[in-house]
């Protein structure tokens, strides 16, 4: 069985190597696009693969959105599958022409690089010069809070229910006054 699991895992985390053409329907986030693959009529929802961009209702999330329509949205792009998240979304990486759109998110400002568990992922040095040189959400004097600590506070901007602010969660801490 382990055996099975780690040759299941393997073949998550290989890359395909087959580009497919789909057209970009609507841009949902700074890393969330649905696309209609070529001959087919309904969109699917992919998540970009090695970054990660500010959540909507977070600092620098609207301006990440934008970025990504500005690049992608009713435009044609190749796909590089790299399978399926937690939440059923599609993985792979975007590309437009010879562009590779995540990169471009994480060299821009606009995304962060996604920290594998292996690895600092494929973005790691662009996210380090778009910090160096104060890029996108990296541009404010005070250090801007990395997609993933943002959902340990405050929560997804998409969580259900939700009705416009994002969903207050406070970490415990174990200190006196802690929730």
């Amino acid at each position: 069985m382990k055996r099975w699991l780690a040759s299941l895992a393997l073949l998550w985390a290989v890359p395909a190597c087959a580009l497919e053409s789909a057209w970009v329907s609507w841009v949902m986030d700074g890393d969330t696009v649905l696309l209609v693959p070529e001959g087919q009529h309904e969109a699917l929802k992919w998540r970009i693969a090695g970054i990660d961009a500010p959540e909507t209702c977070q600092p620098g999330g609207e301006a990440a959105r934008e970025a990504l329509i500005g690049q992608v949205l009713r435009r044609t792009v190749q796909i590089e599958a790299q399978g399926q998240d937690v939440y059923g979304r599609q993985i792979g990486r975007l590309w437009l022409g010879e562009q590779d759109v995540g990169a471009e998110m994480v060299r821009t400002g606009m995304a962060w690089a996604w920290q594998h568990r292996a690895g600092r992922g494929p973005y790691a040095a662009l996210q380090k010069q778009a910090q160096r040189e104060r890029r996108g959400v990296f541009a404010a004097r005070e250090t801007a809070m990395s997609p993933a600590l943002f959902r340990q506070f405050h929560g997804s901007c998409h969580d259900e229910g939700d009705k416009g602010a994002p969903v207050q969660r406070v970490p415990q801490t174990g200190q006196a006054g802690s929730r």
